[in-house]
């Protein structure tokens, strides 16, 4: 075995022991940090007097803040961060190209769509959200039955063609929302919406979508030997015994479910399906086998850094959206510039 083979085994198990230690890292720091710290000493003594039954040692504000206000956010960011670099990771895998991300369907669209118009009819969170998850879900399921009909082109380029045709289409109708509502209070919650965020979240919030999160990813995580074939061109596949029109229609399903259940919560979160994925294939390679749960690990800690950041570096908390870009972009062109790796 030649030394750079040796290599490739020792660097997996050192990133493999190594990413879980940073994720507990960041979860233990996005706790502790805030307008109110909390010392380790504090979070243990509230865990401690969670588990025995004895909370009324812990004062109530340490209570408070950790159990009500910062643990469903931090479950939020890793439940989402991971839902989207996955399903950024399996996107950029099925239609074989890396400028690919969750939303290339219009499932942010839709979802953006049906929050809006639930933020225009001044409904509940509650319904907002479940508008939110129902768009997103609708908009990928129009865009693969209108794809499904046409037959006499790549099914791989139609299927993007037309979520860029109903993405702008479901833009439009975001635009329309806008102008007509309410420019002193709905047009300020709509924005807000659209720049993504995990301030209103809740511990109903992150449980209610939880369900949706598992459910698209066990066809992921089923069939990720399976997602390796899709790199190869659709007769091939055939050749194989596998249908890839049927593959690919399952795991954009699995997809699409996990991406509308983190943006009904977290609102759009633009960057983290492109860059994280990219980050996971330069550390351990392209096979889904082992990319699939890098991406879960490098996108649910990017994104709870990054709303711990959002929510302490200013005195106002940054929208996530604004703050994964401007990290994301940049981090994006160093890595197009430093990686001399083919994609």
């Amino acid at each position: 075995m030649s030394g750079r083979g040796r290599r490739e085994p020792r660097r997996d198990l050192l990133l493999r022991a190594a990413a879980p230690i940073l994720l507990l890292g960041l979860v233990l720091l996005a706790l502790a940090v805030g307008k109110y710290p909390l010392s380790p000493a504090d979070i243990a003594r509230a865990v401690a007097g969670r588990l025995t039954g004895d909370d009324a040692a812990v004062p109530e504000a340490v209570s408070t803040v950790l159990w009500r206000i910062r643990l469903p956010r931090v479950v939020a960011g890793l439940l989402v961060g991971a839902a989207l670099s996955a399903a950024g990771a399996a996107y950029q895998g099925m239609f074989r190209n890396p400028l690919v991300s969750p939303d290339i369907l219009g499932v942010s669209a839709g979802s953006g769509l049906g929050a809006l118009t639930g933020i225009y009819l001044h409904l509940p969170m509650a319904l907002v959200q479940a508008l939110a998850f129902a768009g997103g879900l609708g908009a990928v399921l129009l865009v693969t039955a209108l794809a499904g009909r046409v037959r006499r082109h790549d099914p791989v380029l139609v299927l993007v063609l037309a979520g860029v045709a109903a993405s702008a289409m479901l833009g439009a109708g975001m635009s329309l929302l806008k102008v007509l509502a309410d420019p002193y209070t709905q047009l300020p919650a709509m924005t807000y919406w659209l720049l993504g965020g995990l301030v209103t979240v809740t511990g109903a919030d992150a449980a209610a979508a939880a369900p949706g999160l598992v459910a698209g990813m066990a066809p992921l995580v089923l069939l990720r030997w399976r997602m390796n074939l899709l790199s190869l061109p659709d007769e091939e596949v055939l050749a194989l015994g596998v249908n890839p029109r049927r593959l690919r229609s399952v795991l954009i399903l699995g997809a699409t479910l996990m991406t509308a259940s983190a943006v009904s919560i977290s609102g759009i979160v633009g960057w983290v399906g492109l860059v994280v994925p990219h980050v996971a294939r330069l550390a351990v390679g392209p096979d889904f086998r082992r990319l699939l749960p890098a991406a879960l690990l490098l996108g649910a800690g990017f994104l709870v850094g990054a709303d711990t950041v959002a929510r302490t570096a200013a005195s106002i908390e940054i929208p996530l959206g604004i703050l994964t870009a401007l990290v994301g972009g940049p981090f994006f062109l160093w890595l197009l510039a430093r990686s001399r790796r083919a994609w």
